[in-house]
C-alpha cells in the first residue's frame, strides 16, 4: 500500500464529514475494502445538557488505479434532552443516512511538484428516520476536490467542496461550503500520525459554522488489515465538545479485474 493509500484510509470520514476513498490500487489491481468502527461525540451545542451521539458505519468500497466507488451504511444513536429547559433525556436510534460516492483519482498530477488532486461526487440519501430526529429525510449532493502534497516523511492534504442540501417541508436549509486542511507524518515503523482541521458552513441561518480539529493515528498490521484511532474537539455551538473513534479496515486485491487495460 502506497503513501496516498494510507493517508486516504486514515483521513476517511475525517475530511469534511464525507470520506476520502479508502483504497488506492496499484499496477491495475482492483481493491475491495470493508471497514467498520465506532465514533462517539458529546457536546452541549449551546444548550444546558450534553447531547451524546454514537455512530457505527459499515463501509464498502471498490477501486482501481483510476476510479473508486464507496457506500456507507451507518447505525446512529442519539441521546438528547426532552426540551431545552429539562434535564430529562431520551434516546433514539436506528439506520442513519446512507451515503454513496465516486472518486476520480489523479485529475491533476505533477510528479515534479509531488502534487495530486482527486475529484469526488457524493450523495446522501435521506434514509434516517425524521420522526426520531436522526436526519432530515432529504437527499444531499456533494462535490469536492482533495489535494495531496508529498514530501519525504510528511504529506500535506487539503480539500474544498460544496454541498447542496435538500429542504424538508417547512424548514429552510442552506447549501454549504466545505473545506479542510491537514498533515500526516510517517514514522520509522511506517505508522502514521496526523492532524486535520475541518470547516463546514452552517446549514441554518444564525447558527455557528462547524469547525473541528482531529488528531489521528493509523497502523497497518499486514497487507490487508488496518486500525485507525482518532480524537476530535469542536469550536462553537454547532460542533461537539469532543469526540473519539476507531475503525478497522480489511482489503482484498483482485489482480486484473476491472482494470483499464
Amino acid at each position: 500500500m502506497n503513501r496516498k493509500t494510507t493517508i486516504c484510509v486514515a483521513a476517511a470520514g475525517l475530511i469534511s464529514g464525507m470520506s476520502a476513498m479508502t483504497a488506492w490500487a496499484q499496477d491495475n489491481d482492483t481493491t475491495f475494502v470493508l471497514s467498520t468502527g465506532v465514533e462517539r461525540d458529546i457536546g452541549t451545542y449551546g444548550g444546558p445538557v450534553d447531547i451524546e451521539e454514537l455512530y457505527v458505519p459499515l463501509i464498502a468500497s471498490i477501486s482501481n488505479d483510476r476510479v473508486g466507488f464507496r457506500v456507507t451504511v451507518p447505525y446512529l444513536s442519539v441521546k438528547s434532552p426532552v426540551d431545552e429547559a429539562s434535564d430529562e433525556t431520551f434516546t433514539e436510534s436506528g439506520l442513519g443516512d446512507i451515503t454513496l460516492s465516486a472518486t476520480l483519482y489523479n485529475v491533476l498530477e505533477s510528479q515534479q511538484l509531488g502534487l495530486v488532486v482527486d475529484m469526488l461526487a457524493g450523495v446522501k440519501l435521506g434514509t434516517a428516520d425524521v420522526d426520531k430526529g436522526l436526519g432530515t429525510g432529504e437527499t444531499d449532493f456533494t462535490v469536492r476536490a482533495d489535494a495531496f502534497k508529498f514530501f519525504d516523511e510528511v504529506t500535506l492534504l487539503a480539500s474544498a467542496g460544496y454541498r447542496w442540501r435538500g429542504d424538508p417541508e417547512g424548514v429552510d436549509i442552506d447549501d454549504v461550503m466545505l473545506a479542510s486542511i491537514g498533515a500526516a507524518y510517517f514514522t520509522a515503523t511506517d505508522d502514521m500520525v496526523g492532524l486535520t482541521f475541518d470547516f463546514r458552513e452552517s446549514a441554518y441561518a444564525g447558527n455557528d459554522d462547524i469547525q473541528e480539529l482531529t488528531a489521528f493515528y493509523s497502523h497497518r498490521f499486514n497487507d490487508s488489515f488496518d486500525l485507525e484511532l482518532y480524537a476530535l474537539t469542536g469550536f462553537g455551538d454547532s460542533s461537539p465538545d469532543w469526540g473519539a473513534g476507531l475503525r478497522f479496515s480489511t482489503d482484498i486485491r483482485m489482480r486484473g479485474f476491472w482494470s483499464r487495460d
